[in-house]
């Protein structure tokens, strides 16, 4: 467990993460909370054409068109929205904010989804890049490499008011099934925020995150008392031992508690995650279960 030196904490998956976090934290020194510190995190991610994960440039459906999913909670009375098998809109988590706010919702998906953010304002925009539509005439012709590329941005951030929130935005599963849905708008699997305890988010092969509820799992465990890192190795090595493929299943998870301490682990050593706890970005690298 690490505990952050400033009251201001912000916490991302993956290496790429770190651009994220930082985004999140010029947002805190804005003035803004952590709700718009994951939200400008996120959309770091959902903009990047090199991201073959995330938004702009991810890896499409089997029909070849880019379908996000995003989900965005807030503590303050456990706020939250989300989108799902959207096409057509650069930046999804914004649009789950939009659905969070404005609407009586929690989650729109498919053409509904689409329809709400072009009211909104939202441009259309085409997801699909050339070279990764390239890739996709490719694995049409292959089948080479269905189901990868599923490596969520998940961001969770503690502002100085103690205000907790988290967002997850992801184009999902390389090639998956046009209308399949992952983890990451799933409300309490890829990502949880209680105000009074902590926030995760998940990252890794929604089918196996979704079945364990693993994000509420995780934020349940620090409100038993158990450290972020200790929240999220406990769900892992349930995993480990309930799940027919074991060491195999694919979930990362990042917490941060109510106190600004913070941890990250996967089901194999090594998962990399972003913190900003202080001046600077790190990149750290969980324990893992196995």
């Amino acid at each position: 467990m690490e505990t952050g030196s400033s009251k201001e904490v912000v916490v991302a998956t993956w290496e790429f993460g770190a651009a994220c976090v930082d985004a999140a934290v010029h947002t805190l020194k804005q003035g803004g909370t952590a709700l718009d510190a994951v939200e400008s995190g996120a959309a770091v991610a959902e903009a990047d054409p090199a991201n073959r994960s995330v938004g702009f440039g991810g890896t499409p459906n089997r029909d070849g068109v880019v379908q996000v999913d995003a989900a965005i909670m807030w503590g303050p009375g456990r706020q939250a929205g989300s989108v799902a098998a959207l096409e057509g809109i650069l930046h999804p988590i914004s649009v789950a904010r939009r659905v969070m706010e404005v609407s009586p919702h929690v989650m729109l998906a498919g053409e509904g989804a689409a329809r709400f953010a072009l009211e909104q304002g939202f441009e259309e925009v085409d997801l699909l890049t050339e070279e990764t539509r390239k890739q996709w005439e490719v694995w049409r012709e292959t089948r080479a490499g269905e189901g990868e590329n599923h490596d969520t941005i998940g961001v969770v951030a503690l502002d100085s008011a103690g205000n907790l929130a988290a967002s997850c935005s992801t184009s999902g599963a390389g090639y998956k099934f046009p209308g399949r849905v992952g983890d990451s708008p799933i409300i309490g699997s890829g990502l949880y925020v209680d105000n009074d305890v902590g926030a995760a988010a998940a990252t890794g092969l929604g089918e196996d995150i979704m079945r364990y509820c693993a994000c509420y799992e995780v934020v349940a465990q620090m409100a038993r008392g158990h450290s972020p890192d200790e929240a999220c190795s406990s769900l892992l090595r349930s995993v480990l031992e309930k799940d027919p493929k074991g060491a195999d299943a694919s979930i990362s998870l990042v917490a941060l508690n109510k106190e600004g301490a913070y941890g990250g682990s996967g089901m194999q050593k090594g998962f990399p995650y972003a913190v900003a706890a202080g001046a600077e970005t790190r990149v750290l690298r969980g324990a893992g279960v196995v």
